[in-house]
């Protein structure tokens, strides 16, 4: 049940990744921001999606390895996934900052 439990985690995570990235994009055509926004927005949209494939894959690389009585896989798709973020919200403030 924790494989499951940790494959609907990632899964949450990438439905948020692409939620923050539809209300980035609604809020840059309201607020008449430039279309830089709309680009971060596709980036974090694409990197939900991605989120959610590795999720799958994950599940089924550490389910495979559990039936044979190997050892788990190390998780891929954390250290990308940190980076984006911290990337993501290293250029948004960079771009909060120059609108100042």
């Amino acid at each position: 049940m924790a494989n499951e439990r940790t494959a609907l985690a990632w899964v949450r995570t990438g439905l948020a990744l692409i939620a923050g990235g539809i209300a980035l994009t609604s809020i840059s055509a309201v607020a008449d921001l430039p279309g830089f926004l709309d680009i971060i927005a596709v980036v974090a949209c694409l990197f939900g999606g991605l989120t959610a494939l590795n999720a799958l894959v994950s599940w089924q690389r550490a389910e495979r390895a559990m039936r044979l009585g190997e050892p788990l896989p190390a998780p891929v798709a954390l250290r990308w996934l940190v980076g984006g973020v911290v990337l993501a919200a290293a250029v948004l403030v960079g771009f909060a900052i120059t609108q100042l």
